[in-house]
């Protein structure tokens, strides 16, 4: 098995280091002394801590979808229903080191003051994961699922922030109740067994 590159061991340390400590308070030559790389190859892949902030960003948005997606997709398979994105995040939340979401944090902590690209990245993730929230809830066979998904977005935040100042496992099951509503108030009726077609005759 190939031995990780520079920019990859990099990339790996600095997303732990702006997760667990925050975006600001992480200088580059703590980055550089627990990535065991010189400074030159840091400064030889990134020009800036903004640029090594937004590839960071790049690469979670891609690795963490991938993940949640994953961890869904399995639980979808046995439970179609939107309350398996609950369960998801739940087991996202149980991950050793979890610090909330790295999009909201970076947001929190430097907004558009920084880089524009920041901000832009982190709305980028969003409307990937509300993306994937719709294609859900057009397969469970709900309607307006693009409006669904805009619901379950804020349910899904919520989660988010909430387990990350509360640490309290019960947000999971607040998710579920939530999800399950919004899922009740999009299905499509049904008509009842004998009644007659809009249009036939009476």
């Amino acid at each position: 098995m190939s031995q990780p590159s520079a920019r990859e061991r990099i990339l790996e340390t600095a997303g732990r280091l702006f997760l667990q400590e925050g975006y600001r308070a992480t200088g580059i030559d703590r980055i550089i002394a627990e990535s065991g790389v010189a400074k030159m190859s840091l400064y030889r892949n990134f020009k800036s801590k903004n640029e090594l902030i937004a590839a960071f960003l790049e690469w979670r948005d891609a690795t963490w979808m991938q993940e949640f997606i994953d961890k869904v997709e399995t639980r979808f398979a046995k439970h179609p229903s939107l309350t398996v994105l609950a369960d998801a995040l739940g087991e996202c939340f149980a991950e050793e080191g979890f610090r909330g979401c790295a999009f909201i944090n970076v947001v929190a902590e430097t907004g558009s003051e920084s880089d524009p690209q920041h901000l832009q990245l982190a709305l980028t993730h969003k409307q990937n994961l509300e993306r994937y929230v719709a294609q859900l809830a057009e397969r469970v066979g709900l309607k307006a699922p693009q409006t669904v998904a805009s619901d379950a977005m804020l349910c899904i935040e919520g989660m988010m922030v909430r387990y990350q100042m509360m640490r309290d496992a019960a947000v999971v099951d607040f998710g579920k109740r939530l999800l399950a509503t919004i899922e009740t108030g999009a299905s499509v009726s049904k008509p009842r067994s004998g009644s007659r077609k809009a249009g036939q005759a009476g």
